[in-house]
């Protein structure tokens, strides 16, 4: 006799459905259809989780603006030009900016081989790439390949103004 495939289960929502097992060994069939009894149906999970979304938009909403909040203190604290593109491309701009340089202080000096006065020379580079577009494309780079970015920014990514301050 073979063990049945398909499986009614009442699920803790209040729906019965029939399930199709057969892509389940036949040894671990029973329990998971135990498991299945005490979750919602499909239909009612994705309703949930797609109820959850506004929680979800208003918890990322608020880590972006923690994290805007804390690029923006880091850029007025380390002399940091306002950079220029669309308007919506600003705050992230700022962010992966941020995120990227505060990566390579940690890999270059704090745990590489690089001293303070080292460090001066890249920041002051940091400054001359302006373009928020630049900074956002670099944003999955390692921190140590910062200086070599830089070195390949072209004129497209830097501003006019006099970067000596």
């Amino acid at each position: 006799m073979a063990v049945r495939t398909t499986w009614k289960i009442a699920h803790s929502c209040g729906h019965e459905v029939t399930h199709n097992l057969s892509d389940r060994p036949a040894d671990r069939r029973a329990g998971f259809a135990r498991w299945l009894e005490g979750r919602d149906c499909t239909d009612c999970w994705k309703a949930a989780r797609d109820l959850d979304t506004e929680s979800k938009e208003a918890w990322i909403a608020a880590k972006r603006a923690e994290e805007q909040q804390v690029a923006a203190e880091w850029a007025e604290q380390f002399d940091m030009p306002p950079l220029d593109g669309p308007e919506k491309a600003l705050a992230w701009g700022e962010r992966s900016r941020h995120q990227l340089v505060t990566a390579a202080y940690s890999a270059l000096v704090s745990e590489g081989t690089w001293d303070e006065a080292d460090w001066a020379v890249l920041e002051d580079k940091i400054r001359t790439v302006d373009r928020a577009g630049w900074w956002i494309d670099q944003r999955d780079a390692e921190g140590s390949d910062l200086p070599e970015l830089l070195d390949a920014a072209t004129l497209d990514d830097t501003g006019t103004e006099n970067p000596f301050r």
